[in-house]
């Protein structure tokens, strides 16, 4: 028997997480430029929710990376 939805390959995950991680960036340069001189509650609470996002879509774009054979040490030249 086959799968009506076979599992998608991993380096389309990888790009549909990467995808995901530019709109995030996005999304957070749209807010940084329309951000007023003096920052009001409810900006500090947007940036948070939009920090939060694109930390949360890199660490997806980083694990597909990894499932998609793409794992490296660490950047920090002192580690890895």
């Amino acid at each position: 028997m086959t799968d009506l939805y076979p599992a998608a390959d991993d380096r389309e995950l990888l790009r549909q997480a990467a995808a995901a991680h530019t709109a995030a960036a996005r999304d957070m340069e749209a807010f940084l430029r329309r951000l007023p001189d003096v920052p009001d509650p409810a900006d500090v609470t947007e940036y948070a929710n939009l920090l939060t996002r694109e930390d949360q879509t890199r660490a997806d774009r980083e694990a597909a990376a990894d499932a998609a054979g793409l794992t490296i040490g660490s950047l920090e030249p002192d580690q890895g």
